[in-house]
C-alpha cells in the first residue's frame, strides 16, 4: 500500500487549523489504499522518510526560512535518503505573519536537491487561515495522496 508521510512543525493554533485540513485532505474516503502517516519534524526518521511514496510537507515561517525543526528534520534525513527518494511526489504548506518567500525558497532548495517532484502549488497562508485557505489545504492533502493511489 502506497504511503504519504506528512512532515509537520506546528506550533501555532494557524498551522494547527492547515495541518488538520491537509490531514483531512489526504483521508478523505474517496481516497483508497493510501496510508498517511504524520511525523512531527522533530520526530521523523530516514526511514520514515524511506518507506513513504509521497510527502507533504508543513511549516512556519521563521525569519525569512523555514523553520528549524523543518531544517533538522531535512539535515537528518538527506543524505540517507538522497539516492533512494528521487522522484517522489510532494507538496507544501506555509504560514507566516510576514513575508514567506525565504521559507518557500528554502524548501524548494531542499526538495530539488532531494530530486522530488513537486506535484501540487504550495499553499502559502498570511495571518489567520479562513475557509478558502482551509479548502486549499485540503486540496493540497487530497491532491498528493490521490496521486499515490495504485
Amino acid at each position: 500500500m502506497p504511503t504519504l508521510l506528512i512532515i509537520h512543525h506546528t506550533p501555532s493554533p494557524f498551522l494547527q487549523d492547515m495541518f488538520e485540513a491537509v490531514l483531512s485532505g489526504a483521508t478523505d474516503p474517496e481516497i483508497e489504499g493510501v496510508e498517511v502517516v504524520r511525523r512531527a519534524a522533530l520526530q521523523v526518521t530516514a526511514t520514515d522518510v524511506l518507506a513513504a511514496d509521497g510527502y507533504v510537507l508543513g511549516t512556519p515561517a521563521n525569519l525569512g526560512y523555514m523553520s528549524g525543526a523543518l531544517k533538522h528534520a531535512f539535515d537528518t534525513f538527506y543524505y540517507p535518503c538522497l539516492d533512494s527518494t528521487r522522484g517522489r511526489p510532494y507538496g507544501a504548506y506555509v504560514h507566516g505573519n510576514q513575508g514567506t518567500e525565504g521559507a518557500e525558497r528554502s524548501i524548494a532548495t531542499v526538495t530539488t536537491g532531494m530530486g522530488w517532484e513537486q506535484v501540487a502549488a504550495p499553499v502559502i497562508v498570511t495571518g489567520p487561515p479562513d475557509k478558502d485557505d482551509r479548502e486549499r489545504c485540503w486540496e493540497l492533502g487530497a491532491t498528493v495522496a490521490a496521486g499515490l493511489m495504485a
